[in-house]
């Protein structure tokens, strides 16, 4: 790896369709170079038809899709979400073996991006990590602190995150405060991202909605460290949304363990209540969900959305239940700790009256995605063999 060669292989993991959306603007910095070459790697709901389809829009893109990883166990359970986790290390490695990249590339928190850096550092290839340094709540904490340790050169999106990593004992030549990435995607195309009320309402199931009259959003997922407390948690979100009246969209939950708890108490809520104002969807291409936020009035839920992109947007947020505990937030947040519906349900209210906030640049710099391809392209690489700084 980078013994005199004429380009940089670079290797992308890609594990989920808004962290492709999240990482487009890298891919084209680095596209546009011609001392680079791109390898992207594919893998668990990236490639799921429930949850995205990404190798298509990589084709629409043009970009290579240079391997797909099939690694999700289904079932909803701690026991599943470990399982994927040792054979998707087990696969990356024979993908990196074959691909030989001189660096991987991996985003977030996720167990599959574990995978992939656990991989990568016993194959002695570098690796960098987009937005570490952040504190949350669940497993997903561990998980991205791990994959810092894991991890040669940090691209974090915030000045505590980059305070953490210091502290963490990461040496200040390869930790960068770039912003987000994603931030900076919305930025440059805010004004193109728009949804239709035939789109929406195409998809999934229950009452139609009309986007161009006010919505909601609720974005719940199962907290990992919690399972067996899911359903009970979903119930009280469903029972204030219901309450509350206002139409609302309500996206599926992602494949943590604790999925099937979820998915049961909205299941048996609309065998149950048949709610008139409620739509039930999977998911959205990133364009158009970024449209549908944009114009909502507010989100609610524990998505790292409400945290990140409705700072930028403004959109009023109920962040409930511990999911994003620590994680830096903007204004906009309103947190409710505990799974009450009163409570929930006085929050919504609250924010929706509030309307829209001003603008946060919490986690907006200029040229994020510039400085990250260009470090990638040119910056010396660390040594492999990593030391704790002090």
């Amino acid at each position: 790896m980078l013994k005199g060669k004429d380009k940089r292989k670079i290797c992308f993991v890609i594990t989920s369709e808004i962290h492709y959306a999240r990482n487009k603007l890298i891919l084209e910095a680095l596209r546009a170079r011609k001392d680079v070459d791109i390898q992207i790697a594919v893998g668990a709901s990236a490639i799921l038809p429930a949850y995205g389809d990404v190798p298509t829009l990589l084709a629409r893109d043009k970009f290579p899709c240079s391997a797909k990883i099939m690694m999700t166990f289904e079932g909803g359970t701690p026991l599943a979400m470990a399982k994927t986790a040792g054979f998707g290390t087990s696969e990356f490695a024979n993908v990196f073996d074959a691909l030989l990249p001189d660096i991987v590339v991996l985003r977030g928190d996720r167990y599959e991006v574990l995978s992939a850096a656990i991989a990568a550092a016993y194959l002695n290839i570098p690796v960098a990590h987009i937005e570490g340094g952040d504190s949350t709540g669940t497993i997903d904490e561990s998980v991205r602190h791990a994959i810092t340790k894991l991890s040669h050169i940090h691209f974090v999106t915030n000045k505590i995150a980059h305070a953490r990593l210091l502290r963490m004992g990461e040496n200040p030549r390869f930790v960068f405060n770039t912003g987000s990435p994603e931030i900076e995607y919305i930025a440059r195309n805010k004004t193109r991202f728009k949804t239709e009320n035939h789109v929406i309402n195409s998809l999934g199931v229950g009452d139609s909605i009309d986007v161009k009259k006010p919505y909601t959003i609720v974005m719940y997922h199962p907290v990992t460290t919690e399972y067996g407390d899911n359903r009970k948690n979903t119930e009280e979100i469903l029972d204030a949304v219901y309450e509350a009246g206002i139409p609302t969209i309500w996206f599926w939950p992602n494949t943590d363990a604790g999925t099937d708890e979820v998915s049961k108490a909205i299941r048996t809520f609309r065998e149950v209540k048949k709610p008139r104002h409620i739509r039930f969807i999977k998911y959205l291409s990133p364009e158009e969900f970024y449209g549908l936020l944009v114009s909502s009035r507010c989100l609610i839920g524990n998505s790292s959305s409400g945290i990140k992109e409705c700072s930028y947007f403004g959109v009023p947020v109920v962040n409930v239940g511990s999911r994003q505990t620590g994680r830096a937030c903007g204004e906009n947040v309103v947190h409710v700790p505990l799974h009450d519906k009163n409570t929930i349900l006085r929050a919504i209210r609250t924010q929706v009256a509030h309307g829209k906030f001003g603008q946060s640049n919490l986690y907006y710099k200029a040229g994020t995605s510039e400085k990250i391809a260009r470090v990638l392209a040119m910056g010396k690489y660390p040594a492999i063999q990593k030391r704790f700084y002090e």
